[in-house]
């Protein structure tokens, strides 16, 4: 069989590249390139093959929306019931579609970002800040659980259009103020 051998953090360590016949003495250089490729990226090829077998399961229960339903559930006894249902709909009508199936840890601030696009493109904006708002809370929830490393909305604040604040204005009158009472 073929056999790479190489170093890794001082470590001698040796990965099999197939066997002849069944792998060809190019396609065996092939993958021993890759291997070293990765190795220059400071990658160990035996932990990015374990990585890269990870079973459809593993995927599927590591997917946003895994996550953001497990959250969902334990923010449901915190939140008021239409508080609640508000975040639910939001995700499902404007996350899940497009990112829900990923993998968690690889989605990026950009894919979040087009995502966040589209709500504001349909005018809603104050909308677009309060799905980021879960979103990230998602994202800070699959990190207390070691799904993530980091949140990447951090980065999105400004890049969203911002949303026009209404000041409501004070009574400041006695009798107005009386009235109110």
């Amino acid at each position: 069989g073929w056999r790479f051998k190489y170093r890794f953090e001082g470590k001698s360590k040796l990965i099999s590249m197939g066997s002849y016949p069944e792998v060809g003495l190019k396609e065996a250089r092939e993958k021993r390139e890759e291997a070293r490729k990765l190795i220059a990226s400071g990658v160990d090829p035996q932990e990015y093959r374990k990585g890269s077998k990870l079973s459809a399961e593993e995927k599927r229960k590591n997917s946003f929306e895994a996550i953001a339903r497990e959250w969902l559930a334990i923010r449901k006894k915190a939140l008021s019931e239409s508080h609640w249902e508000r975040n639910k709909s939001r995700l499902e009508r404007d996350v899940f579609p497009w990112i829900g199936s990923k993998p968690i840890s690889e989605i990026t601030s950009t894919e979040i970002l087009s995502v966040l696009r589209r709500i504001e493109a349909r005018g809603a904006l104050e909308s677009a800040h309060r799905t980021k708002s879960i979103i990230s809370q998602v994202f800070r929830y699959a990190g207390s659980i070691s799904k993530v490393d980091k949140d990447p909305t951090w980065s999105l604040n400004e890049a969203l259009i911002p949303v026009e604040k209404k000041h409501l204005a004070a009574i400041i009158e006695p009798e107005a103020f009386a009235q109110l009472l």
